[in-house]
């Protein structure tokens, strides 16, 4: 393999790695990493109708969440919007954070 497929092409979305020490549920991590990459990435590096199928599949197991699941859920969002913007993320970041319950149709979840 050759170093270039070693490398993250250019248009990649990534979203930034999150310190375990917040105590946030590592599914809901991976779910949020996929969600970026899948939605924020150049049509030349995700195909754009998988991606979206894919991301209408994460809205939907989402939107199953009830009970202490969604009310863990809100708070682990809640901590990562504190930490983003204690951090100073670029404002495209907070606002991904701060509208993702909500934009996702999970728990009617204003934040």
């Amino acid at each position: 393999m050759s170093a270039d497929a070693n490398q993250v092409p250019d248009g990649a979305a990534v979203f930034p790695q999150i310190p375990a020490e917040l105590g946030v549920h590592p599914l809901l991590l991976a779910t949020l990493h996929a969600v970026v990459f899948f939605d924020g990435s150049a049509q030349d590096v995700v195909n754009d109708a998988a991606a979206n199928e894919a991301l209408n599949y994460l809205a939907t197991y989402l939107q199953r969440l009830e009970g202490p699941d969604l009310a863990r859920i809100r708070s682990d969002m809640e901590c990562l919007f504190e930490f983003a913007r204690q951090e100073k993320w670029p404002k495209e970041e907070v606002d991904f954070l701060r509208g993702f319950l909500s934009d996702y149709g999970i728990g009617g979840g204003e934040q």
